[in-house]
Order: structure tokens, then sequence, then C-alpha cells
């Protein structure tokens, strides 16, 4: 099976997984011990647990929970599950006991494999669960899989409400890893640096699938550390790497450094889970030496839908770029396409796209119209297809009838040196219905005032735009994906009103 950029990838994760099997070579090296897997490796350890979970009587399809951190082990329940045809359930191990829990339940599953590390976390749950190994003896037929069958069920993170349990395919799945596969000209010769939780979809679909269905390979981590990141990059031989906005901006803000040739071996960096300012992926660029590549998708789309184009080709530095395996249109509320440069909501519709909400027929049907998958995310396509993010529809903030996007507020923030997490929100206000204010957390030993950052504002956006107040933050509230959760602020910082869009 050969990786073609114009059609998506066929079969299913288990004949990928085989293919690369017989094809050798390395898989995966582990940072922190310096070990590395083979491909064959994977395979043998993914079909120990396959294995394990027939001969217990699983059925085909039914969830299997996944709970660990990034590691050997999970690569092999989540590969195994997959591999023996069911519906793996990855467990975000920083969605808090209740998500967790609730996670359980509703996937219905029966059966877990949990990391020694998680052990105690799962106890603490008190659910019912039988937890499997991952070895066992003998040997026994598996079940008959195809592209179509369940392969994953994933928890949302959403700011309000209960998470919704997001069901893909084995198609789906392997069409996610295209898209990057295909839009950063991945192949066997790239090692892609995954640090980011395989709980979450760009973990799991950009850096595990994408290594899968280009034939490359990745350096893990268990978790993001600023102070060895580079030293780790260097050392693993690492050509590439995904991480969130807020990663990119710590490690710019960091001492640390890439050695000279980890600097020339770095192809790119990537960025998604939320928007980049433009001024932190400048100064990144311009102090490391490599391009940050923007790119956006969806937990519901396998990741990617949309990327910013590898040097030499220009690129639109603020747009997450033009889109990849898929289709993307900005329609209105009607569902009509808009015009370049017209302001709607993008909509997706192509072979990465989830299958359904598991068990929210409800949610599944508010969320497609016509074919296309509504995303919630405002934006404007210009006339050669880059897309430009304002906003989320919910973290609109109307003042006084007129309509101001939070990260336009968030860019000139940031344009101050100091700032490393910036976020603007709405505050009730009696005079104008919402006014504009924001949260930002700044370096280690600035001086920075808020008047001075208010000031800026002022400067770049007018007055009208611009935050009556700045709070100053130890830690700004983020999502178990890392992505700032905007919606949050008001209630943190204002107590005696509820954030918009919350109930």
């Amino acid at each position: 099976m050969k990786l073609d950029a114009n059609t998506p990838p066929k079969g299913t994760i288990r004949d990928w997984l085989d293919l690369r099997a017989e094809a050798g070579g390395v898989s995966v090296v582990f940072t922190e011990s310096g070990t590395a897997l083979t491909w064959e490796g994977l395979r043998e350890g993914a079909i120990g647990f396959a294995r394990v979970l027939t001969a217990r009587g699983v059925a085909k399809g039914e969830s299997v929970a996944v709970i660990a951190p990034n590691s050997r082990e999970a690569l092999f329940a989540f590969y195994g599950a997959a591999y023996g045809g069911f519906r793996v359930v990855m467990i975000n191990l920083a969605a808090g006991p209740d998500a967790i829990a609730f996670a359980l339940e509703h996937s219905e599953a029966r059966f877990a494999y949990v990391h020694p590390e998680c052990a105690d976390l799962f106890a603490s749950l008190g659910e019912g669960l039988e937890v499997l190994p991952l070895e066992g003896t003998g040997d026994v037929a598996l079940h008959e899989i195809t592209p179509a069958d369940h392969a994953l069920l994933m928890y949302t993170s959403g700011t309000t409400g209960r998470p919704k349990g997001v069901v893909h395919s084995h198609a789906t799945l392997l069409a996610g890893g295209w898209t990057s596969a295909v839009a950063h000209r991945l192949d066997q010769h790239d090692r892609g640096f995954c640090v980011l939780p395989i709980y979450h979809i760009n973990g799991l679909c950009v850096t595990v699938m994408g290594s899968l269905v280009s034939g490359g390979s990745l350096a893990m981590a268990g978790r993001f550390s600023a102070s060895r990141f580079w030293a780790q990059a260097g050392s693993a031989e690492v050509t590439w790497f995904s991480l969130v906005p807020t990663i990119i901006s710590h490690l710019l803000h960091g001492d640390g450094e890439p050695d000279a040739a980890c600097q020339a071996r770095l192809r790119f960096g990537r960025s998604a889970s939320s928007a980049l300012a433009v001024e932190t992926q400048s100064a990144f660029e311009t102090r490391f030496g490599f391009p940050i590549i923007e790119t956006m998708g969806l937990t519901e789309t396998a990741a990617q839908i949309l990327s910013n184009s590898l040097p030499p080709a220009p690129r639109k530095i603020g747009s997450p770029g033009v889109a990849y395996g898929c289709e993307v249109q900005i329609q209105d509320g009607n569902g009509l396409e808009m015009p370049a440069g017209e302001e709607g909501e993008i909509v997706v519709r192509g072979p990465n796209v989830m299958l359904e909400y598991f068990k929210n027929p409800e949610a599944t049907d508010a969320t497609f119209r016509d074919g296309w998958m509504r995303t919630g995310d405002l934006a404007r396509k210009d006339a050669e297809g880059y897309v430009f993010v304002s906003g989320r529809l919910k973290e609109l903030i109307i003042k006084g009838g007129e309509n101001i996007a939070p990260r336009e507020v968030d860019e000139a923030l940031y344009t101050h040196p100091d700032v490393v997490e910036a976020a603007a929100f709405a505050r009730t206000c009696t005079r104008y219905g919402e006014t504009v204010e924001a949260a930002v957390r700044v370096r280690d030993g600035s001086t920075l005032e808020p008047a001075q950052l208010i000031e800026i504002c002022r400067d770049r956006l007018g007055q009208f735009k611009s935050p009556d107040q700045v709070h100053f933050m130890a830690e700004l509230p983020k999502g178990p994906s890392g992505k700032i959760q905007r919606l949050k602020l008001a209630a943190i910082l204002c107590p005696t009103q509820a954030a918009p869009g919350t109930s």
C-alpha cells in the first residue's frame, strides 16, 4: 500500500501495521529510556493484547478502555485493541475524575488496560471494569474487520455540559494521519516528536497515525518537559514536532536551545489545537531558525483539516492554511457558502470526519448539515483558499451590538515580549451588554503593568475594542489538550457572573 497524496489510505489499522512490520525498521524511540521499538515489535505487542481481549470473549466492536500515559504499553494497548476489532476508548488522564468516570460509564466499556502509573487513579473511580493484562497465553482467531468498523471513541473536552464521545472508524483514523502526512510531506526518513498525550486527537492522529501511514518513526516522551525538550529532540534525531501554542510560547520564553545538529535536522515545528499568535510565531522562528507551520483540526475530524504551506512554498502567517484531504467551506447560518473575504462558520466534509457522537443522535444531527460538519468556528477565506479564523461562535464578545473577535485582542497583547499567555473574554456590562476584559500570564521577573497592555491594545485596536481591565494570572485555565479555556475566565475573575455560553 503506497501513500497517495490524492487518495486516502485504504484498509484497516491492522493492514497498515502488518505492512510496516513486514517492511521492518524502527517504529518508536522512547526519549526517557533511550530504548527503541521496531514495527515488528509493535505488531507483536498489539497482537498479544488483541488475543487477550478476544480470548476473554470481548465482542467485535465492543468498547475497551485504555488508561495510560504515553508509553510502550499505551501503544500496545491502543494498537492491540484496534488490531483485534474493538472500539478503543482512550481515557483523557487530564480530564478530571468526574469526566473520566462519565467516559467509562457512557462508553459501556467492560474491560480496560490500566497502566501501573494509573492504578491509584483507576481505583479511586470505583468503576467495575475488569482490568486485563497486555499479554496472555494461547493462539486465538481474531475477529474479521473492515475499514468501516469502529476503531476509536474519544471524549471531547468541551467547556460546557457533558463531554461528547466522538466515534471514528479505521478509515477515518487512517485518513486523519494521511492529512498530516501529505500536508507536511512526511516519509520514511522522518521522525516526529510525540510529546502531546496520545489520549488526545493531536497526539494520536498527527504523530501516531501520521507515522503509520507515512512509514516514518516517532520519538515519544512520557510527558512534555520544557527543560528537556531540546536535548530529547536532539538525542532522538527528530525531524519535526507537533505542539500547542502554549507549549510553543513556553519554549520561546525559556532558556533552552537546540544544538546545531538538532537545529539543522528539524524541518519544521507544527502548531495546532488553538490559534497561534502571529507575534509568537515570528519570534519563535527568528530565535530558533526553522518554521512553525500553523494548522487547524478537531477531535471530530481526526485532527487536521487545514495546514499552512511548508517552505519554500509561500506561507500566510496568521492563517492555519488551506484544506488538505478534505473540503472546507465558510458558510452562513443557512448553509450557503460565503464569498471570499466574508465571515461565516467553518464547515468540513471528507474521509477524516467522524461517524457520529456516541449514543447522542441529537448532537450528531445538530452538527451535520447537508453532509457538512459544522465546527462552530468563525472565519473568512481569501481568494487563494487560505482560512483566517476569528474565533468561536460561543466566544464572540458582543459590545453594544458590535461583534469583537477575542483573537484580535489576544494578538495585540502578544505583541509585548513579556506576555506568555493571553486571552480576552466578555464580561457582563449594564451599558454595553458585554465589555472586553483580558487575562495574561507574563514571564518571570517581568515588571509589566496592566495599564501598559491596555495602552498597547488602544494603539492597535482603538478604545472600543480594547480591554477595560487586564488581569495578571499565574496560569490561565486550560483544557486537557492545552487549549486556554476562555469561557472559564469570566467565572474565575468575575465570580458574580456566569461565563458566557455556560450553564
